[in-house]
């Protein structure tokens, strides 16, 4: 289940052709990942996680259902993204990443410039970013990063597209755990809106 080295070509990671290529970055334990994959069966699954004991959770589970179109990437997000094709993910989930709340610690989040970059790279035009957080100072971090990037346009019209989670959209444990202490979740769908082309520095 784990990723080959070098560079990645996505059609022959699956052992069938996939209709379409999906990231997770950071998925814990994995419940989300695992959800969307059993339900999707002919789409592709790439979760990103550098944290052992999270992989362990995943490919035992992943074993257990028998999920064919799941891969895990035991590094960081930026690793991955560099050895994909530029325009071959149709969606990404970032969800519940760490906020790192001292400011000193703030060059460490995931939703910042450098791997947004590499996202608009791997991301084709029109593919879907989801995006989650129970922090109020990640959300507003978030929201200046994303909507200062070229790349991306947020698609919410209401109130309701930010506070609810689509259908689509399992709760996981980490945000069942924060809601029954009475902490908010924010939920966020951005796009790739253009045809800019990003290169890898």
């Amino acid at each position: 289940m784990r990723l080959p080295d070098g560079p990645l070509d996505p059609g022959a990671l699956f052992d069938f052709e996939i209709e379409d290529l999906w990231l997770e970055i950071g998925f814990g334990a994995g419940e989300h990942l695992l959800w969307q994959a059993a339900r999707r069966p002919h789409i592709g699954f790439i979760g990103a996680e550098p944290y052992i004991n999270g992989v362990a959770s995943l490919a035992m589970h992943a074993a257990a259902e028998r999920l064919a179109n799941l891969r895990i990437h035991c590094d960081d997000a930026a690793s991955l993204l560099d050895r994909l094709p530029a325009g071959a993910v149709g969606r990404v989930f970032i969800l519940f990443p760490d906020p790192w709340p001292k400011a000193r610690h703030h060059h460490r989040r995931l939703v910042a410039p450098p791997v947004l970059d590499r996202l608009a790279r791997t991301m084709r035009k029109g593919a879907e970013l989801r995006l989650a957080t129970d922090h109020n100072d990640y959300l507003d971090w978030m929201l200046e990063q994303l909507t200062a990037h070229p790349a991306f346009t947020w698609t919410a019209t209401c109130a309701d597209d930010w506070r609810r989670r689509s259908a689509d959209w399992p709760e996981t444990r980490y945000e069942a755990k924060a809601r029954a202490a009475g902490v908010k979740s924010t939920y966020l769908h951005f796009v790739r809106c253009d045809g800019v082309a990003y290169r890898l520095a």
